[in-house]
């Protein structure tokens, strides 16, 4: 019996269905693999990366023919050129699996086909990178190659000797330094595991008990949604580490109850967008970049996280703040109390999915690695989510939150590799010591200049990319600058993280505020201003920190931290003040910069500028009490 052709020829859908199940099979074999070797040990540094990063390639470029993609193939030549990607993708980075004895024995010396392979899987990467990142780092990577390459040609200290196209080559794709080296290596072992954690406190609930609580803590006072997503998404940017994901994950509950209850549309996206990002800086998970500081400093965990703490409630103080007076300021009415979740019935209902946290804590305390105390808690999030029905991970909820942790995963694992071309030709050409001898140059050895010019940089730097990724860029190329010129080790890399951070709020390219602008139906570009003045606190403590580590606990006593703490809260309340134009009243220009210089002067830790700091507090506070008192009655209720 004979089919007819039409029978007999597969449909561009079944190809479509084809490739749909293999991204499904790659991104669970990627969550299965690290897991695996979380819990028995990371293989081979280059054989892990390895791994790790062909799967990701194979799964971006895969996604081009699902529905779902950032970037889709329009017609069948571009879903060809799709497959050809993903699968050239996975063949030159598997290559290091195969042939890992080989490579290892001849210390980087680069055959014939190694370079061609090379130069593919650079110019994979970087396409792959556009795709779910965007130009910005794509740009920045082949600045850096055409440096390598034609930087013999710059005067000065700027040139270097130059460099062929083989040992550029042989310095990316097979030396330590390059695609694979480490901060491929933080995404492939510690940021996977938390993104997937994160993944399953999200899928299972969790985020949303958190903002329940949050709302049912703050639902009753004014501005109470605005606040409830203060806390709330700043509890889920801790775990998630990623300003983006978070954004779009607690934003599509926070942002539409604060657009309800008053805010206008691009403060909605703005608190959420600065929420969302000073997550990363919150102890004691702090995204994943505690971990890779410790990594790359040397510094225990344990005291990176005590260290920022300080500036981390600063952060929030203000935010808090703000919202608070923008919501005096725009006479946003109280939320009903009746629409509020109940703080008991949320706990009985949901509680059980949080104790999860505390277990990765407690085990990161204990000294158990990150990975480790990542797999259990992620192990202890899926078990949570059976202690009721109405919580279960059911088989294809727990494929969809697999799913969910991998994409999450996809943007920072094309960055970090892309960050590594970048890190290897600031190492090939000594890069890294002539940045340092630049900004001392520039700033004459002045102290202020030097971290204006840095955190421009890390500015500039970080922009379109995860923050993550953005730091060990920074960090490597800014941070010795500010070692040189006498700063502590935790304060410089505090210090460049960030700034790094704050390019997810920071115009033209900030990508959490163009997140929410999607949900918050606004102007991305006037979300991301309003965002730089809500968490103007995050610009402006790093440099009294880098000048006094006192802020952050570093060589003080006990009651030096207490006093700093005090007073720093209180400058940060001022500077809230000051950026908001609003106590009792209305605040005029002077006003403004007086609440201004009052916060700079408190937030230095020195007892004689805090004299002078709360002396003229007192003095505001008590002219604008005194107009407030003199306003007429009608004029007063108005406002």
């Amino acid at each position: 019996m004979s089919h007819s052709v039409e029978e007999q020829q597969a449909t561009p859908d079944d190809g479509l269905a084809i490739a749909r199940l293999v991204r499904i099979a790659a991104a669970v074999l990627l969550a299965g693999f690290s897991l695996y070797t979380a819990l028995y040990g990371v293989m081979s540094d280059m054989i892990q990366r390895s791994i790790h990063l062909g799967l990701v390639l194979l799964i971006i470029f895969l996604g081009a023919l699902t529905s779902s993609s950032l970037s889709p193939a329009r017609n069948t030549l571009e879903r060809v050129i799709a497959v050809c990607l993903a699968v050239s993708g996975l063949v030159v980075m598997l290559y290091h699996v195969v042939f890992f004895d080989e490579i290892a024995y001849r210390f980087g010396e680069l055959t014939g086909p190694e370079f061609y392979l090379g130069i593919a899987a650079t110019l994979i990467l970087l396409e792959a990178t556009r795709r779910v990142i965007g130009w910005p780092i794509v740009i920045l990577a082949v600045g850096f190659l055409a440096y390598a390459y034609f930087g013999y040609l710059l005067p000065g200290e700027a040139g270097h000797r130059g460099y062929d196209v083989e040992r550029i080559i042989s310095q990316l794709y097979l030396g330590g330094g390059g695609i694979f080296g480490t901060p491929l290596g933080v995404s492939a072992t510690f940021v996977i595991l938390i993104v997937l954690f994160g993944a399953v406190l999200e899928n299972s609930g969790a985020g949303k008990v958190l903002m329940d609580i949050a709302t049912s803590l703050t639902g009753r006072s004014r501005g109470g949604p605005a606040k409830a997503a203060v806390v709330g998404s700043s509890l889920m940017g801790m775990i998630s580490g990623t300003a983006v994901a978070n954004v779009l994950t607690t934003g599509t509950i926070s942002i539409p109850l604060m657009k309800r209850a008053g805010y206008r549309p691009q403060v909605a996206g703005a608190i959420e967008a600065v929420a969302s990002t000073g997550g990363q800086l919150m102890p004691p998970v702090m995204g994943a970049a505690a971990f890779l500081m410790a990594d790359l400093t040397g510094i225990s965990y344990f005291e990176i996280a005590q260290a920022a703490i300080l500036p981390a409630l600063l952060y929030y103080v203000v935010l808090f703040a703000v919202v608070h007076l923008e919501a005096l300021k725009r006479n946003i009415p109280m939320v009903e109390t009746d629409s509020l979740p109940s703080l008991a019935t949320t706990f009985l209902q949901g509680g059980h999915l949080l104790l999860s946290l505390p277990i990765f804590v407690y085990m990161l305390f204990a000294g158990y690695s990150v990975m480790y105390a990542s797999f259990w808690a992620l192990i202890a999030a899926v078990c949570l989510s059976y202690v009721r029905p109405e919580t279960w991970l059911t088989p294809a909820k727990l494929l969809r939150t697999i799913e969910s942790g991998v994409e999450a995963i996809l943007p920072v694992a094309a960055a970090c590799a892309t960050a590594g071309i970048i890190i290897g030709v600031i190492t090939l050409t000594g890069l890294g010591l002539k940045f340092s001898s630049l900004v001392i140059s520039l700033s004459g050895g002045n102290l202020f200049l030097a971290l204006l010019l840095t955190m421009a940089a890390s500015l500039i730097l970080g922009m379109g990319l995860p923050t993550a990724a953005a730091y060990i860029l920074v960090a490597t190329l800014a941070a010795p600058a500010l070692e040189e010129l006498g700063v502590n080790k935790l304060a410089a890399h505090l210090f460049v993280f960030y700034s790094a951070m704050l390019s997810s709020i920071t115009p033209p390219v900030a990508l959490a505020a163009y997140a929410a602008a999607g949900l918050a139906r606004a102007n991305p570009f006037h979300i991301a201003v309003v965002a730089c003045q809500f968490g103007v606190v995050a610009f402006i403590v790093p440099y009294f920190f880098a000048y006094s580590p006192a802020l952050l606990g570093v060589n003080a006593s006990v009651s030096t931290i207490l006093l700093a703490v005090l007073t720093s809260i209180v400058g940060a309340l001022c500077l809230a003040v000051a950026v908001q134009g609003w106590l009792f009243r209305k605040a005029s220009i002077i006003e403004r910069l007086g609440y201004g210089a009052i916060a700079w002067l408190m937030l230095d830790p020195n007892w004689k500028t805090d004299i002078i700091g709360f002396t003229l507090l007192a003095a505001l506070v008590a002219y604008q009490a005194m107009l407030k008192k003199s306003e007429p009655i009608e004029n007063s209720q108005e406002t």
